[in-house]
């Protein structure tokens, strides 16, 4: 695994840690889902569904993979080698990167506006420095937006294990405020 990717996986823990226990569980995806589906209050009651229910998967995901012991939590431990696992994790990558792009999209333009964008990702526990680092990473147009097929490759290449130089890179690097 690559430096770069290692460093993805660490920051992925902590903002899946929403609660801040020190482990992950069902009530962190709880707490992360809502607080994204109060970002998204402008997009369409599909497109909440459909990050419901990646959310859910992700968590369901994570659980069957990973919790050996059936206690209900996943440590670090446990978390950093299976995130960047396409063989185990891709399509619950794939589905989450899907649904969070099409959520930023209310208008169904194809097109994600600055402001939306960093409210979701100011959601999920990313600090705005770093977020507005990855919107301009990722080239917006002259009306500042992206497009939703960018942000969705942009999160599955996220927590691919080989990829480093990335535009995701921009959410682990510090930033000055």
């Amino acid at each position: 695994m690559r430096d770069e990717a290692a460093k993805r996986v660490e920051l992925v823990f902590s903002l899946f840690d929403a609660n801040g226990n020190g482990v992950i569980d069902s009530d962190d995806f709880d707490l992360m889902t809502g607080r994204v589906l109060e970002a998204a209050a402008a997009s369409d009651e599909g497109a909440q569904a459909a990050i419901q229910a990646a959310f859910r998967r992700y968590w369901t995901t994570l659980a069957t993979e990973l919790d050996a012991n059936g206690d209900g939590v996943i440590t670090v431990d446990e978390f950093r080698p299976f995130v960047l696992d396409p063989e185990r994790f891709g399509p619950t990558i794939a589905e989450f990167a899907e649904a969070l792009s099409a959520l930023g999209d209310p208008d169904g333009d194809g097109l994600i506006e600055r402001p939306l964008f960093v409210s979701l990702m100011k959601a999920i526990g990313f600090e705005e420095p770093n977020i507005h680092a990855l919107f301009d990473a990722f080239g917006p147009d002259t009306e500042d937006r992206i497009t939703v097929a960018t942000w969705a490759v942009g999160i599955k290449d996220y927590y691919a294990p080989d990829m480093a130089g990335i535009p995701g890179d921009q959410l682990v690097s510090a930033r000055a405020v």
